[in-house]
């Protein structure tokens, strides 16, 4: 969860590539109904066992639900990790980016807008605050106490 440019997408690669399906609407570029897509994706791989990454801004409570529900009925661990940037280091790193990979401006000051803290009570077993340490190339994980 976390504003585009936050480090999302490089943090899923980074720890997630080998263990879980990785489910993104920015790898559906074509997709008419996204949203229904990204929830099917999800289901199968929960259905079959297997752990997801949903690697997307999920800015609020509404639009998070839906997922951890999901998850919910499928006896699976809910781990959420809020990725704490500010809006004018979301658009320095967005800049940097080409292609499909950048987005409007404007899209990270809406995002900002919609964004909603995670916290246990949507129904997340664990949670955790990532911040990229770009000068180091890493990032932190702290985790958020009940």
């Amino acid at each position: 969860m976390g504003l585009p440019g936050s480090g999302k997408s490089t943090f899923s690669r980074q720890r997630f590539a080998g263990t879980h399906d990785h489910v993104s609407k920015d790898a559906m570029p074509n997709a008419k109904q996204k949203q229904r897509r990204q929830d099917l994706q999800v289901s199968v791989s929960l259905a079959a066992g297997r752990s997801v990454v949903l690697d997307n801004t999920n800015p609020g409570v509404g639009v998070r639900a839906p997922v951890i529900a999901a998850a919910r009925r499928h006896r699976t661990e809910i781990v959420g990790y809020f990725f704490s940037t500010d809006a004018r280091e979301a658009v320095r790193r967005n800049r940097t980016r080409s292609g499909r990979d950048r987005v409007p401006d404007v899209a990270i000051f809406t995002t900002r807008k919609r964004l909603e803290l995670p916290s246990y009570d949507e129904g997340f077993d664990r949670l955790f605050v990532v911040t990229l340490d770009e000068a180091a190339g890493s990032f932190d994980v702290t985790p958020v106490a009940r």
